[in-house]
């Protein structure tokens, strides 16, 4: 898997708001535990270690989307490197829908207004989803970049 580049002085507009009742916020630092545990649930350990470092961040790098008190999506970003986004992850029953490009720009939209001109997505699964969205391009050479030699996370 690859690192995309995202030019952030270029973002397409965020008109469009996540479907239905859900909502995309910042999330608050008293929601460590309940954010990590569902990404924990949901993604594996691996992602779960990378959110939990976000709610270190001042403010918190990392974004959910929730319907009343049900967590349905994140997106952090400076979490293994300083201008690096990722990993996003929108539940199964909610994806297509809209709600990862939204979990996106609200992360990378962060990214831009804190002085970031460019973001690196990293290990990217899908590039055909951050191409479309945010006109990511692939960085050549980068696989498997800063992951190399990775240390896998504790077994579930």
């Amino acid at each position: 898997m690859t690192d995309m580049l995202v030019k952030l002085y270029a973002l397409p507009d965020r008109v469009q708001r996540p479907p239905g009742s859900l909502v995309v916020r910042r999330a608050l630092a008293s929601e460590r535990t309940a954010v990590a545990a569902w990404v924990h649930r949901t993604f594996g350990a691996g992602w779960a270690a990378e959110c939990e470092i976000t709610f270190s961040r001042l403010p918190v790098s990392c974004f959910i989307a929730h319907e009343a008190e049900a967590l349905t999506g994140f997106c952090v970003y400076d979490a293994t490197a300083r201008g690096m986004l990722g990993p996003i992850g929108v539940a199964p029953a909610y994806q297509r829908q809209g709600l990862g490009r939204a979990l996106l720009l609200a992360a990378l939209e962060a990214m831009h207004a804190i002085g970031y001109a460019y973001a690196v997505v990293g290990w990217v699964q899908s590039e055909h989803f951050f191409r479309r969205t945010v006109g990511a391009m692939p960085i050549p050479g980068s696989d498997p970049g800063l992951y190399a030699g990775l240390l896998p996370p504790p077994p579930d």
